[in-house]
């Protein structure tokens, strides 16, 4: 460890304030799925963003208490959960690490596919079926059609009422659409389809994001100072346009109320009709819950760059109190907002759901003309770097400080020259390019997102747990800031809600055996900590493993909790199961 540069070392390079800055990237993360909630839980999407963030808010104060603990280490609130563990299981620790990996990577992956979609609608537009090429192709090949063209023939059959006149028109304007569309918009090299998984898209989605996820990675390899800075400007660029756009609409009496009053779910996932409160309504509010977390839990990636925090002890609380309370204002007003000025049918619009249309209705509702909704375009590509760089940041951190503890493989342990963990970052990258292209196409995009979910959802009650057995086991151990007792068994609670949510909320996306996907790829970190803890390490953690918790070395010390972490195991299972059993989708 050091203060300077150039050393191959983790650098003491940030203040709160840096560590505020890099966090600044979660907010934008409520439009990677603001589309999708609205449409699984109608009118209580507002409602569902709110609860999650105050849920995230108040588990950040027992993640705050473990990251004061361990000043000397980096990689997030799951790593200084794990440690809390390892007496109790050497499998659980490195799990907990592992899914709160595969749970912040597909960032990358989710948002270049998003951004790159942008580009693409800014680069080489779709036409629109009303705008003039299109109407004088139509009007230069009309001739070309008759009853007997097949595709009119099936337009009459599918399209009961249709006159002759009707289908040459609607299939003569539907080609010219195509006729028109840039080739290199549709273009797809090949696809690979994955029994069980789905398909991997090799198209122009999938090279466009691959770039940007490189030009990312450019910037971090300068270290940790330097993408602080990068993302201080792009915070204050971007969420300065985004906190108008959810108050605006507020102060100006844009807000349609009967969009945000009688709050029922609706009859069905994409309906957009009012349900009821039956057993298929609460499914479809706990998997917007379920999905909510992914974005509004995220902040706790502010306590990812203890290591690289120049006072950690006094650093860490900061840090991350101050980036929730960022992210309550956002997480509250612009879900609130969005569905105040949408409404349902608003909401359900295609490039609300795929995320390719926020910018143009962020421009919208605050009543600007062209030039406004293509500024707030290009912002939109902003806040999704400012995501990206978020994510690879922390996620990179978590697999070098598993490395270093012993859980995952020892290569990932080497810092560059800037004290960054290069290794780390392309595994990152290496792995967010097959998942890009996986969600290269709308059907794979939340199925990424569901199945990543599944991960971040098991970290989280692994570590929520781990404060009261940090309480009990590490007493001895400085607590720079202490949480509450009440608040340390609030979130106990939340635990089991949390898992109450993976168990009915995993399945509302889609992809019912998406539980099952997740937990299955949760599972492959057993033979890869397996490999580097009984073959390499031959039984025994690194030193420093040990020192950290004030233990000798290959010592483990005493099970003061007894048989209490393995009783919330295996209550946390039961209520997943039970969950996925009880709760199910509307007819």
């Amino acid at each position: 460890m050091t203060t300077e540069t150039g050393s191959g070392q983790m650098v003491r390079a940030l203040s709160w304030k840096g560590a505020f800055w890099v966090a600044a990237g979660v907010p934008p993360l409520v439009l990677f799925s603001i589309g999708g909630i609205a449409g699984t839980t109608g009118k209580l999407a507002f409602v569902v963003w709110m609860i999650s963030m105050v849920m995230g808010f108040l588990q950040s104060f027992t993640y705050a208490e473990m990251a004061g603990m361990f000043g000397n280490k980096s990689g997030g609130t799951s790593v200084y959960g794990a440690t809390a563990w390892l007496r109790y299981g050497k499998l659980i620790a490195p799990l907990s690490v592992w899914c709160n990996w595969f749970a912040w990577t597909p960032v990358l992956s989710l948002g270049c596919a998003i951004a790159a979609g942008y580009i693409l609608n800014a680069l080489f537009p779709i036409p629109l079926a009303d705008s003039q090429p299109v109407m004088d192709w139509v009007t230069a090949n009309l001739a070309n059609y008759t009853a007997e063209t097949p595709a009119v023939a099936d337009y009459i059959a599918n399209n009961a009422g249709a006159t002759v006149e009707q289908a040459i028109q609607a299939v003569a304007s539907a080609d010219a659409v195509s006729a028109l569309t840039p080739w290199f918009r549709t273009y797809e090299a090949f696809q690979i389809t994955i029994p069980a998984l789905g398909t991997l898209h090799f198209n122009t989605t999938f090279l466009i994001g691959v770039i940007l996820m490189l030009l990312i990675l450019a910037i971090q390899e300068k270290g940790i100072a330097n993408t602080a800075s990068a993302q201080k400007w792009l915070a204050i660029i971007v969420l300065t346009p985004l906190l108008l756009v959810g108050l605006v609409p507020i102060l100006t009496g844009a807000i349609d109320w009967m969009n945000v009053t009688n709050l029922v779910p609706p009859t069905a996932a994409y309906s957009g009709v009012d349900g009821a409160w039956n057993i298929g309504g609460w499914t479809l509010f706990l998997g917007g819950l379920y999905v909510a977390a992914w974005s509004t839990y995220g902040f706790e990636t502010a306590v990812c760059y203890t290591r690289e925090l120049k006072d950690p002890k006094r650093d860490t609380f900061r840090a991350i109190f101050y980036s929730g309370l960022l992210c309550m204002v956002f997480f509250f007003l612009i879900p609130f907002s969005f569905q105040g000025v949408l409404g349902q049918e608003g909401m359900l619009a295609t490039g609300i759901v795929d995320g390719t249309g926020v910018g143009e209705a962020l421009g919208n509702m605050i009543g600007g003309g062209p030039v406004i909704t293509q500024i707030f375009v290009i912002l939109m590509i902003m806040a999704l770097f400012l995501a990206i760089m978020t994510a690879m940041a922390g996620s990179s951190r978590t697999l070098y400080q598993g490395s270093r503890d012993g859980w995952l493989p020892r290569y990932l342990s080497k810092l560059n020259e800037h004290g960054v963990p290069r290794r780390a970052m392309w595994t990152d990258v290496a792995f967010n390019i097959f998942l890009l292209a996986l969600a290269s196409d709308a059907a794979g995009y939340f199925y990424v997102l569901a199945i990543s979910n599944v991960g971040y959802i098991l970290f989280n009650f692994l570590n929520l747990n781990a404060g009261w057995i940090h309480r009990i086991d590490n007493a001895h151990m400085e607590r720079p800031w202490k949480a509450p007792a009440a608040l340390i068994g609030l979130n106990t609670i939340l635990a089991f809600a949390n898992a109450l949510f993976l168990g009915a909320g995993a399945k509302v996306w889609g992809y019912e055996n998406a539980l099952w996907a997740g937990l299955i790829f949760a599972s492959f970190i057993f033979p890869v900590f397996w490999y580097r803890h009984y073959v390499v390490d031959k039984g025994k953690f690194p030193k420093e493993a040990y020192e950290d918790l004030g233990l000798a070395y290959g010592e483990m010390g005493e099970r003061k909790a007894g048989f209490l972490p393995y009783l919330a195991l295996i209550a946390g299972a039961a209520v997943v199961l039970w969950a996925n059993w009880f709760f199910v989708l509307p007819a």
